[in-house]
């Protein structure tokens, strides 16, 4: 007796043969984790029907307006963004709201730095996406697609 043997096999994908698409996301009034959420899905490839976790495979993601963006509760007065130099006395902390004021685009660069990959691919992941403080970017000769919807 013998088994069963299924007649397909999942589709692997050869990375020459992808194209990148610009996607262009506003911030403006979105919660920050949500939005986040969605840039790291983007980023990643993940809803794509030929998503390969070992290929980079996402698009080329824009943000405009991340001084705009929000958190909840009381994140805004007691979050902390921490990191160390890696030499003695070279621990540093920011505040959120110092953070937002001197760079915004920081804040969400860190929330989807924490989502994707700890690994030599999710470094050149994070190379895809672009974020801007107002409402403009230099993007313009790209075909952009905007997303309104947060997922």
């Amino acid at each position: 007796m013998s088994l069963l043997k299924r007649s397909y096999q999942t589709p692997m994908v050869n990375p020459h043969e992808l194209e990148s698409r610009w996607v262009l996301l506003d911030a403006e009034g979105k919660i920050l984790g949500r939005l986040a959420v969605q840039i790291a899905t983007l980023l990643r490839g993940k809803n794509r029907p030929f998503f390969t976790p070992q290929v980079e495979c996402g698009d080329q993601v824009i943000v405009v307006n991340a001084s705009k963006v929000v958190v909840t509760g009381k994140k805004s007065e007691q979050k902390l963004y921490r990191r160390h130099s890696g030499y003695p006395g070279g621990f540093r902390e920011v505040s959120y709201e110092r953070m937002a004021v001197k760079h915004p685009e920081r804040i969400i660069e860190h929330a989807v730095r924490g989502m994707l990959p700890k690994t030599p691919l999710g470094r050149q992941i994070f190379r895809r996406l672009h974020v801007y403080a107002g409402p403009l970017h230099p993007h313009k000769a790209q075909n952009v697609k905007v997303i309104s919807q947060v997922i």
